[in-house]
């Protein structure tokens, strides 16, 4: 049978389900770290192979400004210029031969069969020459021929080298200051796969008890924290029975603060206004409990969302929280609260490591609608705070205009004052930033990078 007419092997089960994560991330705005599990499970597709496309998938995603920089290179034309679909096939193939130790010339030849099932001979010829360029040289010469150089403008070389949007890299690079040259660091650790952290339910399991549960191991930080080392947590007990959480240990952290902090006489009303999916106000009602509080604490959870408010119900079956689905800026609440939680919607730029789509998806732009929204979510969590009573603000992103930037406008707006957020969490001694506020990192941390400021209300 000649070249022409032999029929081409399609993708193996492994690359073929990253390709369709590619596909449906391009084409639908998927997000992989929902569809891919769902497509193994679907598939009956485990061990290796599940990793394999796992690393695939995600990497893929992560990497796609720096692969799409060097296919432009070797194929002598902008990405743009390139179909959608030879341009998924031939970031997973680039991916492959960049960042993987997959056999070249099985990375080369599986995506060249594929781009033949798609299209026909001359597309997978046009794939064939683009890869077998590719591959001609490491990563690292790429990087040496089209980064930013790197003392002229050393963030943007930063940012492709680690292939993050140069506009992240920058932000983060404000936001460490003086500790800009951890940099690299920060952006390194987004291309690490982070570690499934759970917390144990205050007053039903200590983090030890979970821990020898599930085989994990207790958090550095959080006294909830369990660090699971291996398996699917949704399939394991304790967490199907209500008694653990997955949550980061940052935002157990960021919980915890809130019922730490001094508020004088504690009447036990307590508010989460950006609530969904429910994970802080279950900490919350159940720090509720515990000899920081008053007995009798009920926890108000607001979440717009009615999908966002069902998981609130559903993560905090048995504790004492009412949930309403109304807006956070109009609640129609009676003001008076203790303590109020107002985790807001934001760019998502701290979890970027959990997203492997994000850091390409978001974009400058989205910022000003959410600082808009962060500031009147702000402003009605401490109209909604009794005089005396703490409003701790956080957000998962340490982008200055959704951190210290809202927080001095409230500053100047109304009647607070900032408490010293770094003695609310304990046991972190160092890496949380010059204060008063908290800004949480990956690389020091090994969390995502929340930021918390919390504020009294004075009158």
């Amino acid at each position: 049978m000649t070249a022409r007419g032999r029929r081409r092997r399609p993708l193996d089960p492994a690359r073929r389900a990253a390709f369709e994560v590619l596909r449906a991330v391009s084409e639908r705005g998927a997000y992989a770290n929902l569809m891919l599990p769902a497509l193994l499970s679907e598939r009956g597709i485990t061990g290796r192979d599940a990793a394999f496309a796992t690393e695939l998938a995600y990497g893929t995603c992560r990497t796609r400004g720096l692969l799409d920089a060097v296919i432009g290179a070797a194929a002598e034309r902008s990405p743009e210029a390139i179909n959608p679909i030879l341009l998924d096939l031939l970031r997973l193939g680039a991916y492959q031969l960049l960042r993987t130790r997959v056999d070249a010339h099985a990375a080369v030849s599986t995506t060249v069969e594929q781009a033949g099932i798609e299209f026909d001979s001359a597309r997978a010829g046009f794939v064939n020459g683009v890869l077998r360029a590719i591959a001609a040289r490491d990563e690292q010469s790429w990087v040496d021929e089209l980064a930013p150089d790197p003392v002229v403008d050393p963030i943007g070389h930063a940012a492709f080298a680690h292939a993050h949007p140069r506009w992240i890299a920058q932000a983060f690079a404000d936001s460490l200051g003086a500790a800009a040259g951890e940099l690299d660091a920060v952006l390194a650790s987004d291309d690490e796969r982070p570690q499934v952290h759970l917390a144990a339910r205050p007053g039903v399991l200590t983090a030890g008890q979970l821990a020898d549960a599930v085989h994990g191991t207790v958090g550095r930080y959080s006294p909830f924290a369990v660090y699971l080392r291996r398996g699917d947590p949704g399939s394991l007990a304790p967490v199907r029975d209500g008694h653990a959480l997955v949550q980061d240990e940052g935002s157990q952290l960021v919980a915890r603060a809130l019922s730490l902090a001094p508020v004088g006489a504690d009447t036990g009303r307590w508010l989460d206004l950006c609530a969904g999916p429910g994970g802080k106000t279950a900490l919350l009602a159940a720090l509720g409990r515990n000899p920081h509080a008053e007995p009798g604490v009920r926890v108000t959870a607001v979440e717009p969302s009615q999908h966002r408010a069902d998981l609130v119900v559903e993560n905090t079956r048995g504790l004492p929280v009412e949930v309403l689905r109304v807006d956070g800026r109009d609640s129609g609440l009676e003001p008076g609260f203790d303590r109020v939680l107002v985790d807001v919607p934001c760019t998502g730029l701290g979890a970027l490591r959990r997203r492997p789509e994000a850091r390409w998806r978001r974009q400058p732009a989205d910022i000003p609608a959410l600082v808009k929204l962060q500031r009147e979510l702000l402003a009605a969590a401490i109209t909604l705070t009794r005089p005396g009573g703490v409003v701790l603000y956080s957000t998962c992103s340490p982008h200055l205009a959704e951190t210290v930037g809202i927080v001095a406008d409230a500053r100047r707006r109304h009647q607070v004052e900032p408490l010293d957020t770094r003695e609310l969490f304990e046991p972190i001694a160092d890496g949380l930033g010059d204060g008063p506020y908290v800004q949480l990192w990956p690389h020091r941390h090994g969390t995502d990078a929340m930021f918390a400021a919390a504020l009294r209300r004075l009158k």
